[in-house]
């Protein structure tokens, strides 16, 4: 076995504890693996012990990886900052773009989306934590900018993603992700094709997965200490 597999299968099973812990259903939390900087060779050694949800920060990178990978049948998230320069790339290659927190972005994905392909699902991006570092929209800002992507042809409105601060104690960690959860369910009640709630990470998936998140993003429990960008 190697090593990412090993790693892979106990984070699986940490992820299953933190479901049965909190009574959530086994196999509602979806696991993307971020793969930002790591070699195709980890990717395909992921998506051979079943990983196929993969989730990448930098355009240009992913784009390679995709082609190499292409014959895999993998599905590819973009997760990190969107420059208006990037989006016709997004808008080709992958099948997610979790990071959208302005509508001139989300125009130029469903514009530049290519007709014989499905639309691109899209999740926006919310600073839970008002952290000005940080990119996402505020919650308030957030029925608003919904109901535009919802409007675009080419796009999917599935859900929200989140990147909160970082604090330490599970309870503190369920405040920041119950704030989130609460504008996902007020969405959905609003957007038949919302489904998707996104946040958690390494440190902090337990109480994500407390709060009801439906996919969790995790990088170096599977793949190791991140290497640095060539």
């Amino acid at each position: 076995m190697s090593d990412v597999t090993a790693r892979l299968r106990a984070l699986l099973d940490r992820i299953d504890t933190a479901c049965q812990d909190h009574q959530r259903q086994p196999g509602s939390v979806t696991l993307l693996a971020v793969s930002k900087t790591k070699p195709v060779e980890a990717i395909a050694a992921a998506a051979d012990a079943g990983q196929k949800c993969f989730g990448e920060n930098y355009v240009q990178e992913a784009v390679d990886k995709i082609q190499q990978l292409s014959d895999l049948g993998l599905e590819w998230h973009f997760i990190g900052p969107i420059q208006s320069n990037k989006t016709r790339l997004l808008a080709e290659h992958f099948d997610w773009v979790q990071s959208v927190d302005r509508i001139k972005i989300a125009n130029r994905l469903s514009e530049q989306r290519p007709s014989h392909i499905t639309p691109l699902n899209i999740c926006i991006q919310v600073n839970i934590s008002d952290e000005p570092q940080k990119a996402g929209i505020s919650l308030q800002a957030l029925p608003e900018l919904a109901k535009q992507v919802s409007e675009l042809p080419n796009v999917v409105l599935r859900g929200v993603m989140a990147i909160p601060a970082n604090v330490t104690g599970f309870e503190a960690q369920r405040a920041q992700f119950h704030r989130l959860k609460l504008a996902f369910e007020d969405l959905k009640s609003s957007y038949p094709t919302i489904d998707t709630l996104s946040m958690g990470m390494s440190g902090d998936l337990e109480a994500a997965v407390a709060e009801g998140a439906t996919m969790v993003r995790v990088g170096t429990a599977i793949f190791g200490a991140r290497a640095p960008r060539q």
